[in-house]
């Protein structure tokens, strides 16, 4: 499967380079952008600030129901906000590993493929 989550970034690139040539005949000039970082890696960083801020307003209202004794009168709440604690918690540990831009290769590369950066339509 690590064939499959390289193959299809190199058919991303393929796609990025296609487009990039088509801009540049379009435009008639072949000059590139100056930033090597584009759009998606700012994205990604705004995603993870917001996954850090989410996880600890959420840490300080269960620190806060659990310290006053209220997360037994309001179970619903202190549930939802267990919840939205974890699925933050989700969200910054994926898009760290999408950040970090880890080779996958063997077992690990696999497993870490499969789990955290195949997105639900297949593609990573």
């Amino acid at each position: 499967m690590t064939e499959q989550c390289s193959a299809v970034k190199d058919h991303t690139e393929f796609i990025a380079t296609s487009v990039e040539i088509a801009r540049q005949t379009a435009t008639g000039s072949s000059v590139t952008s100056s930033t090597s970082l584009g759009a998606d890696h700012y994205f990604e960083c705004a995603v993870m600030l917001i996954g850090v801020v989410g996880m600890a307003a959420n840490a300080l209202i269960l620190y806060a129901m659990a310290a006053s004794g209220e997360h037994r009168k309001h179970l619903l709440i202190f549930n939802q906000n267990a919840l939205d604690f974890v699925s933050c918690f989700c969200l910054v540990v994926t898009y760290a590993v999408k950040l970090a831009n880890i080779d996958l290769i063997g077992a690990q590369g696999y497993w870490l493929c499969m789990t955290i950066l195949v997105q639900p339509n297949g593609r990573p």
